[in-house]
């Protein structure tokens, strides 16, 4: 299996940090969804991890929506943190640090919930989710969004039309997901899917937006050297077949999901479905 270069994956990630907003428009309204599952869960938590924080977006949310409660946040890319604090400031009783999701500097059983917005697609999965489940007390809730295979789909197919390299970062099948969780000690995981399409008008649109928020493949063995104008003009080529209705489609695979370290009252763990819409961005 690929492994994931994680400095390579920071780097990215502090470059776009001043960028990031301007194209995390797919990532906000995923957090928006994710945080209006919390409306179906009956929890009180006295601590709350958002790892892979970014400018810091779900902070002031989880805030509202857990007053009593302590949260943190916590990003691979110390720019990211500065940026947030630029952006939202600090308010008590929150806390932010630099930290790769990977290997937390918490202690063993000192968070009561794990929220985590589109990140785990640049870890580890197995190493991730018992570092989650290390830092989660005895009934404490993981909730998550990731991306799915189909993710970035139009993209690699052009490019594989070009040539063998890896030019796009490949993402876990939710059922792969969900057996990870298993394996890893969670219990009653919970997963769903939802697909968004971003359109665009050229292919360099697309690929802007990408670069604005550090989606960079950060595989050890992804192709490192220039793509070249020849090689950059096959794939929009092959890209421009998808072309529809005057528009460049990106399909997004969302995966959803929630899952508990075992011994979590099952008075808490009610839940219903989230009615997910598809969004369309026009550039």
């Amino acid at each position: 299996m690929n492994k994931l270069n994680r400095l390579a994956i920071r780097s990215a990630f502090g470059r776009a940090a001043a960028t990031y907003d301007k194209g995390a428009v797919l990532q906000r309204t995923v957090s928006d969804q994710l945080l209006d599952r919390f409306q179906w869960l009956r929890i009180k938590p006295h601590t709350i991890l958002d790892i892979g924080t970014g400018t810091g977006y779900a902070l002031p949310r989880l805030r509202r929506r857990f007053r009593q409660s302590h949260v943190m946040g916590c990003d691979i890319a110390p720019a990211m943190l500065k940026e947030a604090r630029r952006q939202r400031g600090l308010w008590r009783p929150s806390t932010l640090f630099a930290a790769d999701g990977e290997r937390l500097p918490l202690g063993s059983h000192s968070v009561d919930c794990v929220y985590s917005n589109l990140s785990l697609q640049w870890m580890d999965l197995e190493r991730a989710f018992s570092e989650f489940l290390r830092v989660l007390r005895p009934g404490g809730l993981l909730t998550f969004s990731t991306f799915g295979p189909d993710t970035l789909q139009e993209l690699r197919t052009a490019w594989a039309q070009v040539d063998t390299r890896p030019h796009v970062h490949s993402f876990v099948d939710m059922h792969d997901i969900g057996d990870t969780l298993v394996h890893s000690g969670f219990a009653d995981p919970v997963l769903d899917i939802e697909r968004f399409t971003l359109t665009y008008s050229t292919a360099h649109a697309a690929l802007r937006d990408l670069k604005q928020i550090g989606a960079r493949n950060a595989f050890q063995d992804r192709f490192q050297g220039l793509t070249g104008k020849r090689r950059y003009q096959s794939f929009v080529k092959a890209y421009e077949s998808y072309r529809r209705d005057g528009r460049l489609p990106v399909t997004y695979e969302v995966v959803y999901g929630q899952a508990w370290y075992p011994g979590h009252p099952p008075s808490a763990r009610d839940q219903a479905g989230i009615p997910l819409s598809q969004i369309q961005r026009r550039l």
